[in-house]
Order: C-alpha cells, then sequence, then structure tokens
C-alpha cells in the first residue's frame, strides 16, 4: 500500500449517461479502484459483519441508508481493497447525489489527510438521455438485454437467444424515466458549482462514440495526477 496521500476522483452525470462504462475503463489507466456504490452495497449486503448489520437494519425498514454510513461503506472498501495493492486512490462512482451527500463527502475526505483531485461531469443533454433510457428492452425468459435504436433484435419483440417476448420494464417507461432524471437535475447536477469554485470540475461531452468519450476523460485527468507524481 502506498504512503503517498490518495487523491480521488468523482464522476457526476445522469442515468444514461455511461458513467459506469467509463468509470471501469478510466480507473485502471489511473491506477484507481472503481467504487461504486451500489455493486458495494450488494456485495456487503452478503456479508457477515457488524457493517453489513447496520446496513442491513436500513434496508429491512426499507429505510435510506444514511448519508455518513453510506461514506464509511464507501472508504472501508478502499481501505480493505488497498491493504493488498499499491492504488492511488478511488473512483467514486454513484455517490454523492445530493448536497447533503457532498459535504459528508468532502469531510470525510479532509479527515482522512486525502484530496479530492478532480469531479469529472460527463454531460448529456436530456433528449438524448430519454432515448438511451426509454428504448431498452427484456427478454421474459433468458433477461437478454437490447435497445430499439442501439441494439435491435434481429425480428421486433423477439429475443434472438431464446425466442423470448420482449418488454420493457415498468423503470424504463418514459414517465419514470423522466422522474429520475428530474432528480438529477434537481438534486445532483447543482453540486457541480460546489466544486467548480475549487478548480476541480472537468466537463465532458457524454453524447459521443464511446471510445471517444473514455480518450476525453482521460485526457482531462492526465494533468490533475501528473501534478502529483
Amino acid at each position: 500500500m502506498s504512503t503517498t496521500p490518495m487523491r480521488h476522483v468523482v464522476f457526476i452525470g445522469p442515468q444514461g449517461a455511461g458513467k459506469g462504462t467509463q468509470a471501469a475503463r478510466i480507473a485502471p489507466r489511473f491506477n484507481l479502484l472503481h467504487l461504486a456504490t451500489g455493486d458495494l452495497f450488494r456485495a456487503l449486503m452478503s456479508q457477515n459483519s457488524e457493517l453489513a448489520a447496520e446496513v442491513r437494519s436500513y434496508y429491512d425498514r426499507g429505510d435510506l441508508v444514511p448519508d455518513a454510513l453510506t461514506a464509511r461503506v464507501l472508504f472501508a472498501a478502499l481501505d480493505e481493497q488497498a491493504a493488498s495493492a499499491d492504488v492511488r486512490g478511488a473512483l467514486i462512482d454513484g455517490f454523492p447525489r445530493n448536497a447533503a451527500q457532498a459535504a459528508v463527502l468532502d469531510e470525510q475526505i479532509a479527515e482522512r489527510g486525502e484530496t479530492l483531485a478532480a469531479v469529472v461531469h460527463i454531460d448529456v443533454k436530456r433528449d438524448v438521455l430519454m432515448k438511451r433510457l426509454t428504448g431498452r428492452l427484456v427478454c421474459k425468459t433468458c433477461g437478454a438485454t437490447y435497445h430499439r435504436e442501439f441494439n435491435p433484435p434481429k425480428v421486433e419483440g423477439v429475443c434472438d437467444l431464446d425466442g423470448g417476448e420482449l418488454y420493457v420494464r415498468s423503470d424504463d417507461t418514459e414517465e419514470a424515466v423522466a422522474r429520475r432524471l428530474d432528480i438529477y437535475f434537481e438534486q445532483t447536477e447543482p453540486l457541480l458549482e460546489r466544486w467548480r469554485e475549487r478548480g476541480l470540475v472537468l466537463d465532458v461531452d457524454g453524447d459521443q462514440a464511446i471510445d471517444d468519450v473514455t480518450e476525453a476523460i482521460a485526457a482531462a485527468l492526465t494533468p490533475a495526477f501528473a501534478a502529483a507524481k
């Protein structure tokens, strides 16, 4: 484990912007651990530990996991994985989503004597997001996924793999997607101003080919990490 203080990166962007795809590509390039809160919670719930039990208690009641506890889960995962790997920091995907979470994250990073090196904003216009998110089709029998425009089945409404019927999930309807995007644009995107004032925000056009977005993010991040060598 490196003795150099860790430098972290946060990915901010709406659902459908490709954060998960890009985070998985970018993290290895900069020797960062990709920490996605959704994945961390799912993995934690299968464990038998005090932290898992604390998180599970909220899930069992149907309550949201408190912001401070979410941050603890993030940094516990970072410390556990960094103990056996020489990493420069974490690439955080899925947190923060609101002002309270952003304050907790900044506070935790400062208390650990570490640095928030950059906030990557993957910018995609709302109409493009609607097209991406509402076009998904799922096979009722095998669960294979398609997209009406970007990855259509060979026969409309029929799964290529097993001939099963394709359907639109309830959370992929236009109404459901619009509600999720409303929450992002009202609660999450305004967080950028918090970090823009500190010169940390790197704006990247997410409405490009996947490889082009990856290269744009890498180019934007390189100075932040080159300066830390």
